[in-house]
């Protein structure tokens, strides 16, 4: 369900919206905040709730590894949009689960007129890293409906 509104997206946000993204800000476009739910020290699986603001989205990134990795995305409020470079962008609502394979480089934020979150899940793997790349084009991004 869209939500321009913050005040309708907070009751449906259920992991709550945390703090403004700041350490990542300059691989996004608008203001995304960062809510981690599982604490690295103490578990290989790191989950965050992300969440966007109305128009937010990251840059095109790409999650390497030379074995296992990935990430996973288990939508859970508001709309967004989830792109692999070369195929149509998804449509992503509560209950969307995307599975994110190491090496394709792919973005994923909140759809224009919409607060989104989505938790993201980091998938253990060998040497581990992110790519951040170019930022997803506006002209693009706004004819998304």
């Amino acid at each position: 369900m869209k939500h321009f509104s913050y005040e309708a997206f907070e009751k449906e946000n259920v992991f709550g919206k945390g703090s403004l993204n700041e350490a990542f800000s300059e691989y996004f476009i608008g203001n995304s905040y960062l809510k981690p739910l599982t604490n690295p020290q103490e578990t290989a699986v790191f989950l965050a709730n992300i969440t966007f603001e109305p128009g937010c989205r990251n840059h095109w990134h790409i999650h390497h590894a030379k074995s296992g990795g990935g990430q996973l995305l288990i939508c859970t409020a508001g709309e967004g949009w989830y792109q692999e470079e070369g195929q149509p962008p998804v449509s992503l609502t509560a209950g969307t689960v995307i599975t994110i394979p190491p090496e394709v480089k792919h973005w994923h934020g909140a759809k224009k007129d919409s607060w989104f979150s989505h938790i993201a899940v980091e998938v253990p793997g060998e040497e581990t890293s992110n790519e951040w790349l170019e930022p997803v084009d506006d002209k693009n991004y706004l004819r998304l409906e």
